[in-house]
């Protein structure tokens, strides 16, 4: 049976490689692991119990409302322009100071990523920006486009990612968190995580030192992306520029360790529909219609549940598939007593399967569900081991040249996604390195 369940994980796993839907694989996966241990093994995990697994995460009260209003926010910022006048305001200073254009771009764009937790939508918006910025500064064109792609895993310590909420709703469980509050999970996990990101900006701009691709490097020899000019012009506006900080300011606010208002009152849906709110108001004096808006939250909404929780919920289905063949129980036991073997485990498989795919999220949601409860077995707790596994997963993607971002990018930048890839493979293999050793002391 262990074998038989190991073939179906590894096949899972290169089918979702090969960009078969990942939803259906795991689901598909899940279900004929819970068939065979309940018909040939016996075991107590039968498909219904699988299936019930999947429909939990459906219905997940602490979950699923966190999802929906991040991206419905989310949806409306974009809308609204207060992004772009967010990245504006961000990127455009760093034109005055060569110097720091490198890590700078990288920490700017990690910022951002965690207030707007989409990797593409961030590589796209900085991006276009900032990479033409960078080529009118005589960056080589393909660092410009790596310097804004290393940032790209600042989600990581975001709200809206939807492992935070996943790993509190585990910790909460295991009575090792007051409460399923995906803060406490984020207050762990920042301050290493910063420190990755900046030993990451440095070593890249070591790299294009070393290279030679830095300011005053070339000469202009293409055409820079259309639309620069209109960007070159763009006023910003303070009042919109701040709207998309104000939720995670206010869940930071809200937080334990802050405690300047009160935790309860100030959830993560209730901070992002202060912020759709705003966004309201800000349309109004848009002149846009506040029922546009009303419906581009709704679709961002939509989007969360069909894109994140049901890949949630398909992962839960294929952890109770393992479980039911025995492999789950297999794998706990490997690992126990071992701390190292785990930690490693939860660092390199989301990694590798990231890098390979161009998205972990489905290696690390399989891990939280069916190794990241058995946290304690290994000497660890559920967020440290929770955590470097989803952290491992966003260092992964990258330095994938099928990721979604690099893609973006390189079109922007008119190079090789390749070429992207092997400048931010060994900052963020040392990042990686840098946060796991940091959960495990710190935490």
């Amino acid at each position: 049976m262990i074998w038989i369940g190991l073939a179906i994980v590894v096949l899972t796993f290169y089918l979702i490689y090969k960009n078969y839907e990942a939803r259906l694989v795991l689901a598909c996966s899940g279900l004929i692991m819970a068939f065979i241990g309940q018909v040939f093994a016996g075991s107590s995990t039968t498909v219904s119990v699988a299936v019930d697994a999947f429909v939990k995460q459906l219905v997940n009260g602490g979950l699923v409302p966190t999802i929906v209003t991040v991206m419905g926010f989310g949806y409306v910022m974009t809308y609204t322009k207060c992004s772009d006048h967010l990245v504006n305001m961000l990127v455009k200073p760093l034109t005055h100071v060569p110097f720091i254009v490198i890590p700078g771009a990288a920490l700017i764009t990690w910022v951002l990523n965690i207030i707007l937790p989409s990797a593409a939508g961030i590589a796209a918006a900085v991006g276009v920006l900032l990479i033409p910025a960078l080529i009118a500064l005589k960056v080589r064109p393909v660092m410009a486009a790596a310097a804004v792609f290393v940032g790209t895993w600042g989600s990581v310590v975001s709200p809206g990612l939807m492992f935070n909420p996943q790993i509190a709703s585990i910790a909460f469980k295991a009575k090792e968190i007051p409460s399923a509050d995906a803060m406490i999970v984020i207050m762990q996990e920042a301050l290493p995580c910063a420190v990755g990101a900046v030993v990451a900006a440095i070593v890249l701009a070591v790299i294009c030192a070393f290279l030679k691709e830095g300011v005053g490097s070339t000469e202009i020899t293409k055409e820079l992306p259309e639309g620069e000019e209109i960007q070159k012009d763009f006023k910003v506006n303070p009042i919109k520029a701040i709207v998309p900080i104000i939720p995670l300011a206010l869940l930071v606010l809200a937080s334990k360790q802050v405690g300047l208002l009160p935790t309860k009152a100030f959830s993560v849906p209730v901070c992002m529909l202060i912020g759709t709110a705003i966004g309201i108001v800000v349309a109004i004096f848009n002149k846009q219609k506040v029922g546009d808006v009303s419906k581009r939250f709704c679709r961002g909404a939509g989007d969360g549940f069909c894109d994140v929780v049901i890949l949630i919920a398909a992962a839960a289905l294929f952890a109770a598939g393992m479980k039911s063949i025995g492999l789950t129980g297999t794998l706990v036991d490997a690992m126990k007593g071992s701390q190292s073997v785990a930690m490693f485990a939860a660092a390199v498989g989301p990694f590798v399967m990231a890098a390979i795919c161009g998205s972990g999220n489905a290696a690390a949601l399989a891990f939280n569900e069916a190794i990241t409860p058995n946290a304690a077995d290994f000497g660890l707790t559920v967020v440290q081991l929770g955590a470097v596994a989803q952290i491992a997963a966003g260092l992964g993607r990258t330095m994938s040249p099928v990721a979604g971002g690099v893609i973006i990018l390189a079109g922007i930048a008119g190079v090789n996604p390749m070429e992207i890839v092997k400048r931010t493979a060994i900052p963020v293999i040392l990042a990686l390195v840098v946060v796991t050793v940091l959960m495990f002391i710190l935490n």
